[in-house]
């Protein structure tokens, strides 16, 4: 069973910057690709960043590239994703996945114009 815990999200300006945090628990495995999505209401779920297993790869979305960074950190069991320079296009539910396991419940980014 995949058991993971999205936190970090929050209210912010624009230009500000947040740190996503994705902690997997208990015996969820985490040596796949781990990567991050998001959904802003009314739209579709949608990729942002994806890192492989041991980090040495990441790949982003053109609409964060430059913005947004994905780590890992495989002894703490988390994901990373720091955002900066952050547009109110940017407000979404972000969600944590591991590909081919399962995803988190998601954690709320608002961003204020």
């Amino acid at each position: 069973q995949v058991h993971l815990v999205e936190s970090g999200g929050g209210l912010v300006q624009a230009g500000d910057s947040l740190r996503l945090s994705c902690a997997a628990s208990g015996r969820t495995p985490i040596n796949y690709a781990m990567g991050w999505f998001r959904q802003a209401p009314g739209k579709e779920r949608e990729f942002v960043a994806v890192i492989s297993r041991n980090g040495d790869s990441t790949n982003y979305d053109d609409s964060v590239e430059g913005r947004f960074t994905i780590s890992r950190d495989n002894a703490k069991k988390t994901v990373y994703l720091q955002m900066s320079a952050l547009k109110a296009e940017d407000t979404a539910v972000y969600y944590c996945k591991i590909f081919g396991m399962g995803w988190g419940q998601g954690t709320q980014v608002t961003v204020s114009s």
